[in-house]
C-alpha cells in the first residue's frame, strides 16, 4: 500500500482515517466495492465536512515546527485536489510542503495557495497567496480578496462582493473583468483563507495597458490644466 508502519498504527489505533484513495486501494486489493470496506454509504462519508470540537467550534487542522511555532503550509495546485478530502486531516496536512515568513504576526494561522488560472490577472499563475484563517463567512469584508475552498470550484482566489444573509450567500469577483461574478452558498464553503501576501517570480509590468478609468482620469486632469491655462490673469 506503500503507506508507513507507524500510519497503520495510527489506523488501528482510531488516531487517524485513511484518506478515499488509499480506502480505493484497500478495496481493490481485496477485491470490494467501497461501500462492502466500510460498511456504510460513500458519499455520505466522503462528503467533506468541517471536524468540529465539543462547543461546536470548527477545528482547524495545523503543523508546527521544532519550537512549537506555526508552519505556513503550503497548497500547490497538483495537491490542490487532494486538499478538498484533506483540509482537515491531519496527517494530509503535515506532508504539505512548510516555511515560515518572519514578518507575519505570530499566533495567527496562515496558509499558502498556489494561484493557477489568469481570472486574477495582474497576479500571474504561479504565484502563491498567503492567507489568514477566517472563521466565519460573514467576517468576510466586500471588496478585500480571499482563497475560498468550495465543494463545487474547488480552490478559488477572489475578490468578495456583496454579502446575501437571507440566501447565504457570497458573490465572488474576479480582478480580470473578462470573467463575470457568481455567488456562491455558504454551505459549499468549506473555508475561507483572507489573503494578507503573496510571492511571485512575475514582477509588475511597469506599463500596464491603459484602462477606461485611467483613461477618464488623465482626460480629466488635461481638461484641468487647460482651465487653469485659459484662466484670465488678474
Amino acid at each position: 500500500m506503500e503507506i508507513k508502519r507507524s500510519l497503520v498504527g495510527a489506523y488501528e489505533e482510531d488516531r487517524a482515517e485513511p484518506r478515499y484513495d488509499l480506502l480505493k486501494k484497500f478495496a481493490e486489493f481485496y477485491e470490494l466495492t467501497m461501500d462492502e470496506l466500510i460498511n456504510e454509504t460513500i458519499n455520505e462519508k466522503w462528503n467533506p465536512k468541517p471536524k468540529l470540537d465539543a462547543s461546536g467550534i470548527r477545528v482547524l487542522s495545523i503543523s508546527v515546527d521544532s519550537e512549537d511555532r506555526e508552519n505556513i503550509e503550503l497548497v500547490p495546485v497538483k495537491a490542490s485536489a487532494g486538499y478538498l478530502n484533506g483540509y482537515s486531516d491531519p496527517e494530509f496536512i503535515s506532508e504539505l510542503p512548510k516555511f515560515r515568513l518572519p514578518f507575519l504576526s505570530q499566533g495567527t494561522t496562515y496558509r499558502a495557495f498556489e494561484l493557477k488560472g489568469d481570472s486574477m490577472l495582474p497576479l500571474q499563475p504561479g504565484s502563491l497567496i498567503i492567507g489568514e484563517y477566517i472563521e466565519n463567512w460573514t467576517d468576510v469584508k466586500i471588496g478585500d480578496t480571499y482563497v475560498f475552498i468550495t465543494k463545487s470550484d474547488g480552490i478559488v482566489y477572489k475578490r468578495a462582493g456583496n454579502k446575501y444573509k437571507e440566501n447565504k450567500s457570497i458573490k465572488l469577483i474576479s480582478d480580470n473583468q473578462v470573467y463575470e461574478p457568481y455567488p456562491v452558498q455558504a454551505e459549499d464553503i468549506l473555508e475561507i483563507w483572507k489573503a494578507k501576501a503573496y510571492i511571485s517570480t512575475s514582477f509588475p509590468d511597469p506599463s500596464p495597458e491603459p484602462t477606461m478609468e485611467s483613461l477618464t482620469a488623465m482626460m480629466a486632469q488635461m481638461q484641468k490644466s487647460i482651465a487653469q491655462i485659459n484662466k484670465p490673469k488678474n
